[in-house]
């Protein structure tokens, strides 16, 4: 791979004059390889625009002045990623066929892309015709790059650059199985270590560094977030290509700029760069970087028919059915009480060895499932994100402090029913400029518990809200004793700050406290639904199980909390 790619920048130089390179970006496309949901009408944002947008910006500016880019997490998250993940493996993984078709020069490996394992992205590795960039990702047998470290691509006589690193969390969030034969380095500083040796290497002329990190604030304390601390920092970059953290934001000065797209084709990272060249050799560049926003309508037809048989297989397996709901599931329940929702993600988490405790929250606002047959596309309904199940060592001190920072992001303390209890502000439409009633807080942040019996007394002051009585079958529950506590990578890495702020836990080294890892929570929905047929009350509310829960005084209680869903619902 390195001696293709210094082949390719060893041709003759450039002719004097002015050139324009449009870099195009994406990231964290999360499996959005169709503009189909599979199941009705309703398309959404997915490769098949960004084809549409790539094709036309090459009409516009030329094809050799144009370089699309991917900064990871492109393996995980939808229908058609998980069939060619795990159910055909015997045709080449449609999205190595799909980057090579759109014209993708390099992507960079998310960690999400390691969270699928070996078999998954070492085929890609060995299909995938455009490189696979990690150059953190060091190989613990000899010390060299599991996978390719960058490419040098060739335009107009000048040699444009790409280095790509993953994630450098990732140890933090996965299983050992998942990255083993790997350690992945920080950053900061190997990253420029690297740009000083591969630009002397390969004399470049533009230099672009596409990480699977979030953009983050700068401040160099995030080890999973280190895009603005390399903005601040590189020199001899001219682009800084972020991910990971969905937050679309460009950042830019005279000598560089950073492009992070969001997520799920929803924007294209666009970066210009002009060179001046006199003599053979650069003497001046100016920068700019944008986003242009994806509009779902503009879909490369070609691409449709091209891929259709595939389009095909994937729509069959999303319309397989895997079992029956015996009861609505509404993600709203869980704001006021126990509910069918939580009981259910509850019931997977502490099924899983050896977890006697289990947090959750529901992940969409207003989420419903109704009751009957259950296709494969229904579980990314009831569990929307590719988080893997942590089983995490905890004091009981700890666990009511954690339930005391959650429950106080979405209650507040009353003295009478006429109170607001629910953490609620009618804020103003900004699209239409009416008010409606929303949380203050984000709801998939609202953690509960399960296999405890405990209160929630909204008349009390955050700090002592929360008695827990006993654990879900009786025994007693100490602040001194420690317990296994299941939860999302999400939340044991550190999102939502519950176990940072709340806990007072240092998530940046939470791999010390895990004692086991399970899989993607659902695939853990998918084995229960074949394991047992069907999702009943019964068998997902079993008290000895999973607990219970209430807020108290219940008199109280129930009359604000009636007021305050119907305001928001």
């Amino acid at each position: 791979m390195f001696l293709a790619a210094s082949a390719i920048a060893s041709c003759c130089g450039p002719k004097d004059g002015e050139y324009t390179f449009r870099l195009l970006t994406t990231n964290d496309v999360h499996g959005r390889y169709f503009d189909s949901l599979y199941v009705a009408d309703e398309t959404v944002n997915a490769l098949t625009n960004i084809a549409w947008y790539a094709d036309s910006i090459r009409t516009a500016d030329g094809p050799d002045n144009v370089i699309l880019l991917d900064a990871g997490d492109c393996l995980q998250g939808d229908n058609a990623a998980y069939y060619f993940n795990y159910i055909d493996t015997a045709s080449t993984h449609l999205y190595a066929r799909m980057t090579e078709y759109i014209g993708y020069d390099a992507v960079v490996v998310g960690n999400h892309d390691i969270e699928t394992g070996h078999k998954v992205y070492d085929r890609m590795v060995r299909t995938m015709k455009v490189p696979f960039l990690a150059a953190n990702a060091i190989r613990t047998d000899d010390g060299k790059p599991y996978f390719q470290e960058y490419v040098t691509l060739k335009r107009h006589g000048l040699n444009i650059t790409v280095i790509g690193f993953t994630n450098p969390n990732i140890k933090g969030w996965l299983s050992p199985g998942l990255w083993e034969g790997m350690t992945f380095e920080s950053l900061i500083p190997m990253a420029q270590e690297t740009v000083d040796r591969v630009v002397a290497k390969e004399k470049s002329d533009v230099v672009i560094v596409a990480v699977h990190a979030g953009t983050g604030v700068g401040d160099g304390a995030v080890l999973e977030s280190q895009g603005l601390d390399l903005f601040q920092s590189l020199r001899g970059v001219d682009f800084v290509v972020t991910a990971h953290d969905h937050r679309p934001v460009t950042y830019q000065n005279d000598s560089i700029c950073l492009i992070n797209a969001g997520s799920h084709c929803r924007n294209l990272g666009v970066g210009t760069v002009t060179l001046k060249v006199e003599n053979g050799e650069v003497v001046s560049r100016s920068l700019k970087a944008e986003l242009l926003p994806v509009d779902k309508k503009n879909v490369d037809v070609k691409m449709h028919e091209v891929f259709r048989k595939d389009f095909e297989a994937v729509k069959a397996f999303t319309l397989k059915e895997v079992g029956q709901l015996r009861t609505d599931l509404r993600t709203r329940d869980a704001y006021s009480g126990m509910s069918d929702y939580l009981n259910l993600i509850h019931t997977l988490s502490l099924g899983c060895t050896p977890a006697q405790i289990s947090f959750a929250a529901p992940l969409t606002f207003n989420g419903f499932i109704e009751s009957g047959t259950l296709v494969y596309n229904d579980l990314f309904t009831i569990y929307p994100y590719e988080n893997q199940l942590f089983v995490v060592r905890m004091s009981g001190k700890e666990i009511k402090d954690y339930l005391e920072y959650s429950y106080n992001a979405w209650i507040n303390t009353v003295s009478s029913s006429d109170d607001r209890l629910l953490k609620i502000t009618d804020r103003p439409d900004p699209r239409t400029g009416q008010k409606s009633w929303s949380f203050i807080n984000r709801s998939y942040n609202f953690d509960s518990a399960g296999g405890l019996v405990y209160t929630v007394d909204v008349t009390q002051p955050y700090g002592q809200r929360v008695t827990v009585e006993s654990l879900a079958d009786g025994s007693a529950f100490e602040e001194s004793s420690e317990y296994n506590v299941a939860m999302t990578s999400y939340r044991a890495s550190g999102g939502g700050s519950i176990m940072r702020e709340g806990a007072g836990i240092d998530t940046d080294n939470i791999a010390s406290r895990v004692v086991a890892y399970h899989p993607e929570i659902r695939e853990i929905l998918y084995d229960y639904l074949m394991n047992n047929g069907e999702i009943s009350p019964e068998k997902i509310g079993d008290p000895a199980v999973i607990g219970h829960w209430k807020f108290i005084p219940e008199s109280l209680a129930e009359k604000a909390l009636q007021r305050d869903m119907d305001l928001l619902f």
